[in-house]
């Protein structure tokens, strides 16, 4: 079966693994997937705490260990989380920092394609496979395509966000909704119908509200009107 932890007897050497597998993954990609996978690396090997399983830092950390500003953070660990690498356990407070998980099923599943170039032993060690004639099953990321963030609008990465944290009611009601504009701390978006507004602000105002301020704080309220 696929590795989904780094504890326990041998863990040592699976952390290495992980990174490894992630670096291959970037190398064999694009300037803007090398940038993130390098980001996410750092902060990995710099401050994720292995035997709690948990990645909790500041976003002004992250940004002076990235050498960036930090609206860049927001943006970079929103796309991280849409990705599926990181997950969220505790949403930030006042006093408190947010607090992640390595979505290590979800990294390895999107790593997967470059193991060979490592070795075979490399790709069997992260498969737990013994058995060379053994196919083993990658988990299932759905029909559900993810969101395209090439707008880099604060929509289209709550979007990202959405579809990892519940890609049931993202299909369903999210996906359909367009960004109309933007006013201040308000955003308004745009429902297919009235129907399906009303369902939106009834059912699913507060995961909406929360994700949007998840990439942006300054978001106080998110708006679901029926196009005209």
């Amino acid at each position: 079966m696929l590795m989904t932890k780094a504890v326990g007897r041998g863990a040592a050497a699976r952390k290495y693994d992980i990174l490894t597998a992630l670096g291959a993954h970037a190398l064999a990609g694009g300037r803007t997937e090398q940038v993130l996978a390098l980001r996410l690396m750092t902060l990995i090997t710099a401050r994720y705490n292995w035997g709690r399983d948990e990645l909790a830092v500041g976003q002004r950390e992250i940004a002076r260990l990235w050498s960036v500003d930090e609206r860049t953070v927001k943006r970079e660990m929103a796309k991280l989380r849409g990705r599926g690498w990181l997950e969220l356990i505790r949403a930030g407070a006042r006093g408190r920092v947010a607090e992640y998980r390595l979505g290590i099923e979800r990294l390895l599943a999107d790593t997967r394609p470059e193991w060979d170039r490592v070795g075979p032993d490399f790709a069997h060690r992260l498969e737990g496979s013994e058995d060379e004639g053994k196919v083993v099953p990658l988990p299932i990321r759905g029909e559900v395509p993810p969101p395209d963030l090439s707008a880099g609008t604060e929509w289209a990465l709550a979007q990202a966000v959405l579809h990892a944290e519940a890609p049931g009611p993202y299909a369903s009601w999210l996906r359909a909704l367009e960004r109309a504009g933007r006013s201040g701390g308000r955003l308004t978006l745009v429902a297919p119908s009235r129907f399906h507004a009303a369902y939106v602000q009834t059912h699913l105002a507060t995961r909406l509200l929360a994700a949007c301020r998840s990439v942006d704080e300054d978001i106080t309220e998110v708006a679901v009107i029926a196009a005209s």
